[in-house]
């Protein structure tokens, strides 16, 4: 597939560079591509990015998501499958910027014709291109409305190294609030294990 990333920081490299070694086509979406030669990665500007996908990823820091993919437009991303993996924070991280809502909720609003999937933001960018690195398998969620766009992203993860069995779906987008309101746990775990790399399970009875 061809998989256009918004974002040049470590997320969208990690994603891409997995991705590729998966046998995607991967290309970084960057407000200055021109200044971006130096990933190892190709790069072009954001609304070419989007326009070669077939499926977009939104790997841009939250608090600014929403400006962005307004200024790619409605029409370049009608039809097109968004995984969203961004987290909205203050520059304190003391603060969602959406505290009473999701990003991947104001997406799918804002862009109807867009789906949109939330998925991968409950860990640190090595655990979602290296589950299996773990001491054991973790746990990776999927919120969206559309079954289809779900299926592909659960495709996608698959090749990133999370088996069907670890990827979980809670439901509508509205359940993206659980996701991205799970970042104040991850930084409390965090420090508890004084590691990034990490992930949760879910275990229930037999």
């Amino acid at each position: 597939m061809r998989i256009g990333l918004l974002g040049t920081g470590n997320v969208a490299r990690a994603l891409a560079h997995s991705w590729r070694a998966a046998g995607h086509d991967v290309l970084l979406g960057s407000r200055h591509p021109q200044e971006r030669g130096d990933l190892g990665l190709p790069v072009a500007g954001l609304g070419e990015t989007a326009a070669r996908a077939d499926v977009l990823v939104n790997a841009t820091p939250g608090g600014v998501s929403l400006d962005l993919l307004r200024s790619i437009g409605a029409p370049v991303l009608a039809g097109t499958l968004l995984i969203d993996v961004g987290v909205g924070l203050s520059d304190d991280f003391s603060a969602l910027t959406h505290p009473n809502s999701s990003l991947g909720e104001l997406i799918q609003e804002a862009f109807p014709l867009t789906p949109v999937v939330k998925t991968l933001c409950t860990m640190d960018s090595t655990t979602m291109v290296a589950p299996g690195d773990l001491t054991e398998p973790g746990t990776v969620f999927l919120s969206g409305d559309d079954p289809e766009a779900k299926a592909t992203t659960g495709r996608l993860l698959t090749d990133l190294g999370w088996p069907a069995s670890s990827q979980l779906d809670i439901g509508g987008i509205t359940t993206a609030r659980g996701q991205e309101h799970f970042a104040f746990l991850f930084m409390g775990i965090a420090g508890g294990v004084h590691s990034h790399t990490f992930n949760i399970k879910v275990v229930t009875r037999p």
